[in-house]
């Protein structure tokens, strides 16, 4: 690990401005920052640490109720904390199950929601600093096109980056319709705010596949909004990996029902552990709605949802087990 100065401020207005310093990064848990930084992947010359804001306010470390019935849940609050609260398990499934399939319960301990959205590929041709890597260093080429690349995107791919995004959470918020807020320097004490939806929030590669997120350099993510969506209620993360814990998805979906009278009113559908970003599917959605919910007609969503995908020499696989893994989910969902 390369020395870095460290500051860990008391007040927003003192992050974003530490923010400012180029070649900075914020740490919360750090359970994806450090590792990168051991490897020299990440080699910051300045870290802020977050957690001091809490303190200051408790809103950015703390779940509170929105008008209408949704929930605000501050960037700082841990993932363990969001995954067993109540009112998250009750109203939204999905993202309750996403949370806690997700890593060990000491790393939930510690990371926290904002961190969760913006951890990085686990890649491991970005993780090994001797491998030419795009994403890494900017056009020096993506090893995973023609190494190893089994556990690699199959969706919104592109020649220069084939890297999955690994995170669980990310993709039932992308269904959920979350927003995004986040602060970003300005003329104010506190500075100015803006909102993005979680599915714009990742990008895909192109042709700059360093650039991961939208957010701007220096801004600071503070809360995550979950909107009401009542049938949200019976929801499902389902998440097929090589082993039973601690392993990323391999493929995974994330499906809400609203079925009346023997039709589906309305739908969501992500997936995740096959897309270069967090894979809401408008496709699946428009094949669910209006039919009945049988196995055929969650058979012709699957195939609408991976309409397009491009395989490769290794992950082949991948596309009948997606299409699987969101019928199992679709189906257990109306159980």
């Amino acid at each position: 690990m390369k020395p870095f100065d460290y500051t860990a401020p008391g007040t927003i207005a003192d992050a974003l401005r530490a923010g400012a310093a180029p070649n900075t990064r914020f740490i919360v848990g750090g359970t994806n920052l450090v590792d990168l930084m051991k490897l020299e992947v990440e080699t910051p010359a300045h870290v802020v640490d977050l957690n001091p804001l809490a303190e200051a306010d408790r809103t950015l470390a703390t779940i509170s109720e929105m008008p209408g019935g949704g929930l605000r849940i501050g960037a700082l609050a841990p993932m363990s904390d969001v995954a067993w609260d109540p009112r998250v398990k009750e109203r939204y499934p999905m993202l309750s199950q996403s949370l806690l399939l997700a890593a060990s319960g000491q790393l939930r301990n510690m990371a926290s929601m904002g961190g969760n959205i913006l951890q990085r590929t686990r890649c491991p041709y970005f993780r090994d600093t001797a491998m030419p890597c795009n994403k890494r260093e900017p056009g020096t080429g993506c090893s995973a096109l023609r190494g190893f690349n089994r556990s690699h995107a199959i969706l919104g791919t592109s020649e220069h980056c084939i890297a999955t995004n690994p995170s669980d959470l990310a993709v039932a918020l992308a269904a959920l319709d979350a927003t995004v807020r986040v602060r970003t320097g300005g003329t104010t004490a506190g500075g100015a705010e803006r909102t993005i939806a979680m599915t714009d929030f990742h990008v895909l590669p192109g042709t700059h596949p360093e650039r991961e997120t939208v957010l701007r350099a220096g801004e600071i993510i503070t809360a995550i909004e979950v909107p009401a969506l009542p049938f949200a209620r019976r929801s499902l993360y389902l998440k097929v990996r090589d082993r039973a814990s601690y392993a990323f998805a391999l493929a995974s979906a994330a499906v809400a029902l609203d079925v009346a009278n023997g039709r589906i009113r309305a739908s969501r559908v992500a997936l995740g552990g096959v897309g270069t970003k967090p894979w809401r599917s408008l496709a699946a959605e428009r094949a669910l709605v209006g039919r009945a919910p049988t196995a055929a007609t969650f058979r012709s969503a699957a195939n609408a949802a991976l309409q397009g995908a491009v395989a490769h020499k290794d992950n082949a696989f991948k596309v009948e087990l997606a299409k699987r893994t969101l019928v199992r989910a679709l189906t257990e969902v109306v159980a």
